[in-house]
């Protein structure tokens, strides 16, 4: 070219195009990264989530193990009602020995 004047356009002209491609270059990596990293921690999330379902479940399990087959529905374990009344007198029942139970263990600190 033998006119500087337009050399120098052209050349920031190009110049201009390099840099626009490269932040779109940038913006495009962060926000992949960005979504990657939104993914992994919705993934852990989710993960923990479920650990700790699974604990609770477990100490569920092992929380009702002894007890009668009954769940707080009134249903036995095999689907069929049961008598209200029955269950009440259960608990009233189980509510005894634990209060008895209570005693003779303060009983036996205070002694």
């Amino acid at each position: 070219m033998n006119n500087p004047l337009v050399h120098a356009f052209f050349v920031g002209r190009a110049f201009a195009e390099a840099i626009g491609e490269e932040v779109e270059n940038v913006v495009t990596n962060a926000l992949g990264e960005l979504g990657k990293f939104d993914a992994e921690q919705r993934e852990r999330l989710r993960q923990f989530t479920t650990q700790v379902m699974e604990r609770a479940n477990r100490e569920a399990e092992l929380a009702m193990q002894g007890r009668t087959p009954t769940s707080s529905t009134g249903l036995t374990t095999t689907g069929k009602p049961e008598d209200l009344q029955a269950v009440i007198d259960d608990l009233r029942a189980e509510t005894a020995q634990l209060r008895a139970e209570l005693q003779r263990y303060r009983n036996r600190l205070s002694s």
